[in-house]
């Protein structure tokens, strides 16, 4: 038995035949995936040495190169021709298919026909999310609402198309092996199952799916080779809370360095930008509090002079569960600078003391809150000795500072730190 039309780019080692006439009846005792497709290349490869009819008349082809073809005429003259318009076949060659095909040997204890299922996995078909987030601003310059859309897009390049299929996406770090050869790993985007059933549902249901998230359509859809189709994944939230999060990160460029570094002028580099955060509760109160695929999340906010949407700035998130905070970063404040700078330094033989001033400037309007973040990155063994402002330690390197600063002014933070090794 044959099955055609199935996606060019199938892995033929996952496909799975099952008879549900006559389960325990039926043995598949050979499979056979025919993938050499029709083509005027593989026609004239498959005619050398034979006769074709070209401007009429037959004549035997010897070679096919250089987009033209060399022959043999009935009288032994022998000629290039570029090109193979008029060239035609006295018949189709043995081998070729117009479409990618499954063959069976059966063993049946049942004849006649027989309801079966074939399911496989195929390369070339990737979804994503995308997030459209639309920002309102609030009573204060830290604190606003969003509007948050949400669409998958399905990029199909798998050499077959589903018509009218169930679509379901599965969201999650599905682990694939290597495959033989050292080809590697398929997409790991690739999470879809297309099954010819209906449903009378129209959006995404989601539901737990093992260790994963399953998203299933409500409707069948058609997905054609060679596309991209966009599906809305659900109902946009509105008035969602959020927080907007300044941080000014002075020593971000050090945050990483191991061991003990004791130069005078290590670390003293001044970051004067101070970033901008957005982040919210994905809960079930806010309009949302379901499980969140990774995605890029796009940020707008209404320019109320002429009512157009403006670009604020994008990120990614990762796949989220529900009641789980979301920050995505968007950019640098223009109106908030930073400035941090070394003011003292001792050095003994096993001990550093270093202090730091750090100076926030808000130039808006309204009063701002901005998180003040230290890495203490000279050695592991560190102690505050003095500080101008409350503090919180994240780990035994990472240092918080939140402060206020009103509009049009300035906070000044002073810290003294000690290190023993």
């Amino acid at each position: 038995m044959s099955f055609t039309g199935v996606a060019a780019l199938l892995d033929p080692t996952t496909v799975i035949f099952e008879s549900l006439t006559d389960p325990d009846g039926t043995t598949v005792l050979e499979q056979d995936y025919r993938f050499d497709l029709l083509s005027m290349d593989k026609m004239l490869q498959r005619y050398i040495d034979k006769e074709i009819i070209w401007g009429g008349t037959k004549v035997k082809l010897l070679s096919v190169s250089a987009g033209g073809m060399l022959i043999e005429r009935e009288n032994g003259e022998i000629e290039f021709q570029q090109g193979y318009h008029g060239v035609r076949f006295p018949s189709m060659a043995d081998g070729l298919i117009t479409k990618p095909t499954l063959n069976w040997m059966v063993a049946s204890d049942t004849g006649g026909e027989q309801d079966t299922r074939i399911s496989y996995q195929t390369q070339g078909i990737t979804w994503w999310a995308d997030y459209n987030l639309i920002y309102h601003d609030g009573t204060d310059a830290n604190h606003g609402t969003m509007d948050l859309g949400a669409w998958v897009s399905i990029l199909n390049q798998s050499g077959g198309t589903y018509v009218d299929a169930t679509l379901k996406l599965v969201a999650g770090d599905v682990h694939r092996a290597p495959r033989a050869g050292g080809g590697g790993s398929q997409s790991p985007f690739l999470a879809s199952d297309m099954m010819r059933e209906r449903s009378s549902k129209m959006g995404f249901e989601e539901k737990a799916f093992f260790e994963y998230h399953l998203y299933t359509l409500g409707r069948p859809t058609t997905i054609p080779d060679r596309s991209t189709k966009q599906i809305e994944l659900f109902d946009a939230a509105k008035g969602v809370p959020v927080e907007k999060k300044l941080l000014y990160d002075g020593s971000k460029a050090f945050m990483h360095y191991g061991g003990v570094q004791n130069g005078k002028d290590f670390g003293i580099t001044s970051n004067a930008k101070v970033e901008v955060f957005l982040s919210f509760k994905n809960e079930k109160e806010n309009g949302l509090g379901i499980p969140l695929p990774s995605g890029r999340i796009r940020g707008s906010k209404l320019d109320y002079a002429d009512g157009s949407f403006e670009f604020i700035g994008e990120d990614t998130i990762d796949h989220t569960p529900k009641n789980e905070e979301i920050t995505i970063k968007l950019g640098n404040a223009f109106d908030v600078v930073g400035e941090r700078r070394q003011t003292k330094f001792n050095r003994g033989k096993d001990w550093i003391v270093e202090s730091f001033e750090i100076k926030i400037r808000n130039h808006k309007d309204q009063a701002v809150d901005v998180q003040i973040q230290e890495h203490l990155y000279r050695w592991t063994n560190a102690k505050i000795t003095n500080i101008s402002h409350n503090h919180e330690m994240l780990d035994v390197r990472t240092m918080h500072i939140p402060v206020t600063i009103e509009a049009d002014g300035e906070v000044v933070v002073t810290y003294t730190v000690r290190y023993d090794w």
